[in-house]
């Protein structure tokens, strides 16, 4: 079993707080949601995790299985588990999916690396995708995952998320989800701009995707995601912090009496 640890993490972006003490810890085969308002710094703790070098960490501490990832860059994090789905997924023109893929999976599973240890061993290098995941056996593991997850197999050769409709860029992260395996998926507003159909198809892969060996945190605004992937843990975050966790009825009590009353109870936050 695998741990995310996240403690009394404060974080700061060009000298002002948003992260002010956050507790946190999700385990393998847990899924975590994270609701809260506008403004509370739910993004913020997500990009923090992943290792976004615009945030600063001024306190505390965020571990994986018992070590420090503070020093890691963002790809280091995502070799020692860690993955991050964004609201708003970059548009890479030129970059087909399959391609970008192949790189991120080479580079997760440590293709990249024995290639560069061959190279400096004198070994043969400098063949182009020598330091990449065989192209056989990266096709056929592509080709499986995406009848798996719904993706229609004309995503490999567009450029990653160009001309995307909102469900589609969220399709292909459910996508990198499943070929890149983390210990700990980190999901901020999965369901931001999705109709109804498109949806399903997410929280189906997300649902896929969950098994005892993962955990998930799920940011979201609404109820509506969870009807469709059942978190046993869901936590209010205002004000740069967790303020209340809880099971599905903590969901059911936003759903009918919204956040004003968060903020009454809690003070009003300062907008991050």
């Amino acid at each position: 079993m695998s741990v995310l640890e996240i403690r009394n993490l404060h974080a700061a972006v060009e000298g002002t707080e948003i992260l002010k003490g956050v507790n946190l810890t999700l385990r393998s085969g847990e899924i975590h949601a994270l609701m809260g308002p506008n403004g509370s710094g739910k993004s913020t703790l997500a990009y923090v995790i992943a290792g976004h070098p615009h945030y600063t960490v001024t306190e505390g501490d965020i571990l994986v299985d018992g070590q420090s990832v503070l020093d890691m860059a963002a790809d280091e994090r995502c070799k020692a588990g860690l993955f991050l789905a964004f609201q708003y997924p970059v548009t890479v023109p030129g970059v087909s999916v399959a391609n970008f893929l192949r790189t991120a999976v080479s580079n997760v599973r440590g293709y990249t690396e024995k290639a560069a240890a061959a190279k400096n061993g004198n070994g043969h290098s400098g063949v182009i995708g020598s330091n990449l995941m065989p192209m056989r056996e990266f096709r056929k593991e592509l080709t499986e995952k995406m009848k798996e997850y719904n993706v229609d197999s004309s995503f490999a050769r567009r450029y990653l998320n160009d001309g995307f409709s909102g469900g589609e860029k969220k399709r292909t992260e459910v996508l990198q989800m499943a070929m890149l395996e983390p210990k700990f998926a980190i999901l901020d507003e999965s369901d931001s701009g999705l109709d109804i159909d498109a949806l399903r198809v997410v929280a189906d892969g997300i649902n896929k995707l969950a098994t005892p060996d993962r955990g998930f945190l799920m940011i979201t605004h609404y109820q509506r995601l969870l009807n469709y992937v059942k978190p046993q843990y869901i936590s209010i975050f205002h004000g740069g912090r967790i303020v209340m966790t809880g099971g599905p009825e903590v969901a059911l009590m936003l759903e009918e009496r919204g956040y004003g009353w968060v903020e009454k109870e809690f003070g009003v936050a300062e907008a991050a």
